[in-house]
């Protein structure tokens, strides 16, 4: 089995020379805790990442059409330097938008949290081996998944992860997006995490967000 040392070595030796992988300084989820979960509670945690493709947006009426897109416009315009192909750069975008409100989270948290994870990196590992833009542990693979993490790295599945997660965190601490956060980077009850997620939303705050 390899371990997280000949990962770092294989990242920073080869694919990291290419921009596939890179182990993130930013990544702080590898503190998250592996607890019990109930049989009810791990059946609706796995029903909640089951696979579909995110559909194409569909509005009640012109005016929200036009605030997704002018939300769109105005965070690609922000994200452009972090990620340079237009197209990558908007399905990315949309995949938040869907994945954060299929969660019932504001994407604008969801946008900071990506950013203090991982600094919108796709292939970012933390030193305990979190992965993707939202750093998913392994162990959730094997939780409420397939057991593969190699899909971690998926762009559609770490962020349904990510997000179902935080959404199951914040039901565990009845709403409290403080507390939230906090079992998210495993330091619950500290102000450090939640304070530089909140931070970092701010730089996407939007109107039509």
């Amino acid at each position: 089995m390899k371990t997280l040392a000949w990962t770092r070595r294989d990242c920073l030796l080869g694919a990291a020379s290419l921009g596939l992988c890179s182990v993130s300084p930013w990544a702080r989820a590898g503190g998250q805790l592996e607890e019990p979960l109930a049989d009810s509670v791990r059946g609706a945690l796995s029903a909640a990442i089951a696979n579909s493709a995110p559909p194409v947006p569909e509005f009640a009426d012109t005016e929200k059409r036009l605030a997704y897109l002018r939300w769109l416009g105005a965070s690609s315009g922000r994200l452009q330097r972090r990620k340079t192909e237009p197209q990558t750069r908007i399905e990315f975008l949309q995949t938040v938008w869907y994945e954060s409100r299929r969660a019932g989270l504001d994407t604008t948290l969801v946008l900071g949290l990506i950013q203090v994870e991982s600094a919108f990196r796709k292939y970012a590992i933390s030193r305990v081996g979190a992965r993707g833009y939202m750093q998913i542990m392994p162990f959730w693979s094997r939780l409420i998944g397939d057991g593969d993490p190699s899909r971690l790295f998926n762009m559609q599945t770490n962020l349904r992860f990510g997000c179902v997660i935080l959404r199951h965190y914040l039901d565990r601490e009845r709403g409290d997006t403080f507390m939230a956060l906090g079992r998210y980077n495993g330091s619950r009850g500290r102000a450090e995490y939640p304070n530089a997620v909140y931070a970092a939303a701010k730089n996407w705050a939007h109107p039509d967000a």
